[in-house]
């Protein structure tokens, strides 16, 4: 009986994203979902984190998949999605419809999340990075769900600059390394935690 319980109180987060959250170029444990479980559960969290990350989706593929990642056993959802929107200089006013979409069928499925935002760079102007920018706290606030405004913020506090980021980024410069990874989420997982304590 007190099995059943445990397993009652479990909560199942889906981790929706790209290349970031699927771990791209590294081992197997080193990954952003395997590192925040093992985060989570060391701070005393019954829970497994669903690797719903897919390397090089843009919101769009994100979209296509979210029907069938919000599978009956998710009790949460963490939306983690624009990268590649960003690199590939989509309009943001389509990124943002296609993460609309997205919380809208998180809503529809009745599962808390959060929406983990980007900082990104003004290669395509000022207009253009605000506006990007801005889309996850229009969304955050029409969906009544926390932000988390940038994934890589710890990253970014704990370089102190962003030329000291190299040391916490594979030799790409673009996805993190499994330090950079660990960083990411012991500052990302305290949002989840709450993630977690709304869905109790």
């Amino acid at each position: 009986m007190t099995t059943g319980l445990a397993h009652a109180e479990s909560v199942t987060i889906a981790a929706l994203g790209d290349s970031l959250t699927a771990g791209y170029g590294l081992a197997q444990g080193d990954g952003f979902v395997p590192q925040l479980q093992g985060w989570l559960q060391a701070q005393g969290a019954d829970v497994v984190v669903m690797n719903a990350g897919v390397s090089g989706d843009t919101t769009a593929g994100g979209l296509s998949r979210a029907a069938w990642t919000l599978t009956p056993d998710v009790d949460a959802m963490i939306v983690a999605l624009g990268g590649n929107d960003f690199l590939r200089g989509l309009d943001p006013a389509v990124s943002k419809a296609n993460l609309d979409g997205i919380l809208a069928a998180g809503q529809d499925a009745g599962v808390d999340m959060l929406l983990v935002g980007l900082s990104v760079g003004s290669n395509y102007g000022l207009d253009y990075k605000q506006e990007f920018e801005g889309m996850y706290r229009d969304l955050a606030v029409k969906y009544d769900v926390p932000l988390y405004p940038d994934f890589a913020s710890g990253l970014r506090a704990a370089s102190g600059m962003q030329e000291g980021m190299s040391e916490f980024l594979q030799p790409d410069g673009i996805h993190p390394n499994t330090e950079g990874v660990s960083v990411i989420v012991a500052a990302m997982g305290p949002a989840v935690l709450k993630l977690i304590a709304n869905v109790r």
